[in-house]
């Protein structure tokens, strides 16, 4: 089916309009992608400085099947655009001074690690991990690539036998203490989904899939950073015939009778047969259309459950930190109070957790030699009040907690810093409450009650990314494009 004559508008550079606007090119679309910023990946953009590389953004390289599945969609596999190579140990999580935990990539290995804490776990781990392998074959490869559409998409009998089997009605929380007593195993179990926007007593256990994609399948890290896979997708893009603008603001979508005839940008006008919101999807649709044509109200945006924002600093070491590991999670302070203030009671956490990349351990080319390159996070409440101030106060409440429990200097040798803040995701992506992650995981924004990724008012219109299907995540946001792109091949196909 060609649709060479089609003109598609997708609005927003970041995995999952890069995703759409290949796989609408693939199918003979003629497509225009619009970004903001000067640079795309969206959040995954890249920031140089000194000679320092930095990943603005995910630094996480989790179930490279989807990656896998991404390119081979359109003939292609990652190793033509980016070399991957597997960490081991996969990260460690630091829960005091001297109470550090390296996961390795091995699982009897982490059954042994885990059994030096709590008699049986290692058989324990082996049933969770089961069940989780059950939920990550269904859930992914059924589950998140449906368009969420109409309920009666889940009306499929192993879809429906499956939802049982899947635990959308026990708590991740639960599940993980129905296999597990000891309080650092759990944390190790539950961590995954703080980042999906939910505390775990408020996550459907069917997210223990995560801990199959973590444990099992491991964590990858494409050489060069994680920029290098927007690279890659943008190659293939550009061969598939896509076009890019960036620097570019799209100001309003035209609508006529309840179709999409254009975009308007800061510099011109685009006519369009299709137009897909790749930005954040509350700005696209509560900014960018005319009242009458939004699909929900400034009350249901204002209600929705948020996914967390993050406060990073982007820091350069003029010298190498010593036994270090790529990733590290600083547990060291209590796990439910930070996930309480950021879901329950929001506020600017009073004892932080907070997570470390430091990607120049795996591969010297992104620091000067002989120095060091570190991200460092702290999970916020999205739409908190951000200041300087704060973020001084959070860098050296970090920055000395770092240097306690690593046993080494580290402040004193920054040559490189940048923050970067709820402030900043409002600017760049015009994330609504500045958030990072996209919409909460929770059991009430499940597929079918999440935003849908088609507008119920403008037959043309669709949305993709991380506040629709299948949610938060960069894998999530290729199925999404990926999706996408196949539901309006469906609508329009008979044009």
């Amino acid at each position: 089916m060609t649709h060479k004559h089609r003109n598609a508008i997708v609005i927003g550079a970041g995995f999952a309009g890069i995703a759409v606007a290949t796989s609408l090119a693939q199918k003979g679309y003629d497509v225009t992608v619009i970004e903001k910023n000067t640079q795309i990946g969206g959040r995954a953009r890249q920031y140089h400085c000194q000679g320092f590389t930095f990943d603005m953004g995910p630094s996480w390289y989790w179930m490279p099947d989807i990656f896998e599945n991404y390119f081979r969609t359109f003939g292609k596999k990652p190793a033509d655009y980016y070399q991957l190579k597997r960490l081991d140990p996969s990260y460690s999580v630091v829960f005091g001074a001297d109470d550090r935990w390296r996961i390795p990539a091995n699982l009897q290995e982490l059954g042994a690690l885990l059994e030096q804490y709590e008699a049986g776990a290692a058989e324990q781990l082996e049933k969770f991990m089961a069940q989780a392998k059950y939920k990550y074959e269904v859930g992914i490869n059924d589950f998140v690539n449906k368009p969420s559409r109409s309920i009666t998409e889940f009306l499929d009998i192993r879809l429906l036998k499956g939802a049982l089997n899947l635990d959308l009605l026990t708590s991740l929380s639960k599940h993980v203490r129905k296999f597990f007593k000891h309080p650092q195993i759990i944390k190790l179990l539950e961590f995954p989904v703080l980042f999906l926007g939910a505390t775990p007593e408020n996550t459907p256990a069917l997210y223990s899939l995560m801990n199959y994609a973590d444990l099992k399948l491991g964590t990858w890290y494409p050489m060069g950073g994680m920029f290098e896979i927007i690279r890659g997708m943008e190659t293939l893009a550009k061969e598939m015939g896509v076009k890019f603008h960036t620097g570019e603001t799209v100001n309003q979508i035209e609508i006529k009778n309840g179709i999409a005839t254009g975009v308007n940008t800061d510099k011109d006008y685009y006519p369009a047969d299709i137009v897909v919101g790749g930005a954040d999807y509350h700005h696209v649709e509560q900014h960018l259309l005319p009242t009458q044509y939004r699909s929900y109200s400034p009350q249901y945006w204002q209600k929705r459950t948020m996914a967390p924002s993050a406060l990073l600093f982007y820091i350069g070491l003029d010298k190498k930190l010593e036994g270090i590991d790529h990733h590290m999670l600083f547990f060291d302070e209590d796990f439910k109070l930070h996930a309480n203030e950021i879901y329950t009671n929001p506020q600017w956490p009073s004892k932080p957790l907070f997570y470390m990349s430091a990607a120049s351990v795996t591969d010297t080319a992104i620091a000067p030699e002989g120095k060091e390159n570190l991200v460092l996070l702290v999970p916020l409440a999205p739409g908190l009040e951000d200041s300087e101030e704060k973020r001084s106060h959070y860098y050296e409440i970090i920055m000395n907690r770092l240097e306690k429990l690593i046993g080494q200097s580290v402040k004193e040798h920054v040559i490189v810093k940048k923050s970067y803040a709820i402030k900043d995701f409002e600017q760049d992506y015009n994330a609504f409450k500045g958030n990072a992650y996209g919409l909460a995981n929770t059991l009430k924004q499940t597929a079918i009650l999440k935003p849908s990724c088609k507008s119920k008012k403008v037959a043309n219109l669709y949305y993709v990314g991380q506040l629709t299907i299948p949610g938060p995540g960069v894998p999530p946001s290729l199925i999404s494009g990926l999706v996408v792109g196949n539901e309006i091949e469906k609508d329009f196909a008979e044009l």
